[in-house]
């Protein structure tokens, strides 16, 4: 690997110079992307945020000097929260709609139903959701979501790190997951990473993804009153799982909610103090860098005229946000778009976007990761942990109070 860095916090200040007067706007015929995201279904409230950050990308780029100096074009479909939609979607993007390039979809079952399609016509993936890495043996899919590749050893092993910060670290767990491909590898590598450390596993239970009777799920925690308790949580799980411990009165000294929808489990009654799965959450120091601020001011503004419930970039907005920052600048630097000339300009440099150093030496193409634990805190999300990207005065509570 070169090890050449190639920095994308500058096209997001050059928006505003590449729109003034005189300044060249994209001309030509557009370069088409075709993706697909889960705007039905189960995972509709979440991938709500990859479409309002996408239409962001997009109107940025074009801002810019779009794809090679011609506009870009968004052919996005929706793929219903089902994987075997997804495949069928891209397969028709590819084949009928005539793409010129494709991205990823929402969520790891999409994921790898369109990297299936991508290898078999040889199109780069660029991705933002994937929570498997040892399945992506594709060689040219790259991850824009800074998760690491061992992540079902990683993610639970910084949440325990966290706790352990306190002084006061968890003796017994419960982990309850969704069947969902993600959740349950990750949950699953939870369950090993708390026995290695000692902390005894009270409960493990699975139940079935799209399920919406928590009822008897949240009796089981409640009987087994473990110290603490992790979900494997993707989309709304969370908030269903909730209002069943509402129903009976019970309240957990301490929640790890995986892959929640963000601003739904924030507002959710018995939510304060949660800790979920971060990369990104829009507060210093992670805004202080003035590009990421830009996007982090753009998204605030779409979300909330959206009607999104938490109109703040974290990780869900930020990996999609960086995933179209990367296919522009590995487009425009290979001044191609043929798939593979893409694909080997990634795979040669580290990427310097607003949410980190992205580098794909690794297996699988993954490099640096960025796995951070945020906190409900006073109706916001905060980072905690790791200390250094810990938003200003924010510490780890546990147990809630």
């Amino acid at each position: 690997m070169s090890g050449r860095i190639a920095s994308l916090l500058l096209l997001v200040l050059a928006a505003l110079a590449a729109a003034a007067p005189g300044a060249a706007a994209p001309a030509g015929p557009p370069v088409r992307i075709g993706s697909t995201l889960a705007l039905t279904g189960p995972l509709a409230a979440t991938s709500m945020v990859h479409k309002i950050a996408g239409e962001i990308s997009v109107e940025q780029i074009n801002k810019r000097q779009g794809f090679l100096g011609r506009p870009i074009e968004w052919v996005l479909l929706d793929d219903q929260s089902k994987p075997d939609v997804a495949r069928t979607l891209y397969e028709r993007l590819i084949t009928v709609d005539k793409v010129d390039l494709i991205l990823g979809p929402y969520a790891t079952g999409a994921i790898l139903s369109a990297m299936a399609v991508a290898q078999r016509y040889q199109k780069v993936l660029i991705h933002h959701t994937f929570g498997i890495p040892k399945l992506a043996k594709y060689p040219m899919h790259f991850s824009a979501s800074g998760l690491a590749f061992e992540s079902e050893k990683v993610v639970p092993a910084k949440l325990l790190d966290a706790l352990a910060s306190t002084g006061r670290p968890p003796k017994t767990i419960a982990i309850v997951t969704s069947k969902f491909p993600s959740v349950q590898f990750i949950s699953a590598g939870a369950r090993d990473v708390a026995t290695a450390r000692g902390v005894k596993v009270v409960l493990y239970l699975e139940y079935e993804f799209g399920n919406r009777d928590f009822a008897p799920i949240a009796a089981r925690i409640k009987e087994a009153d473990a110290d603490f308790l992790w979900v494997g949580t993707i989309g709304l799980d969370g908030n269903l799982l909730l209002d069943a411990f509402q129903t009976i009165g019970y309240r957990p000294r301490g929640q790890y909610h995986l892959f929640p929808s963000p601003g739904p489990l924030l507002t959710a009654p018995g939510s304060a103090f949660a800790f979920a799965y971060s990369t990104f959450e829009a507060h210093p120091p992670m805004t202080s860098n003035p590009a990421a601020d830009a996007l982090c001011k753009l998204f605030g503004e779409r979300a909330k005229q959206a009607g999104l419930p938490y109109p703040f970039v974290e990780s869900q907005a930020a990996g999609s946000l960086t995933a179209w920052l990367l296919l522009e600048a590995a487009v425009n630097a290979a001044k191609s778009l043929d798939d593979k000339a893409i694909a080997a300009w990634i795979k040669a440099n580290r990427i310097d976007t607003p949410f980190g150093q992205l580098s794909f030496e690794g297996e699988n193409n993954y490099g640096a990761e960025h796995t951070k634990v945020k906190q409900s805190q006073n109706g916001r999300w905060v980072i905690v942990w790791p200390r250094e990207s810990a938003a200003p005065g924010a510490n780890v509570v546990y147990p809630a109070p």
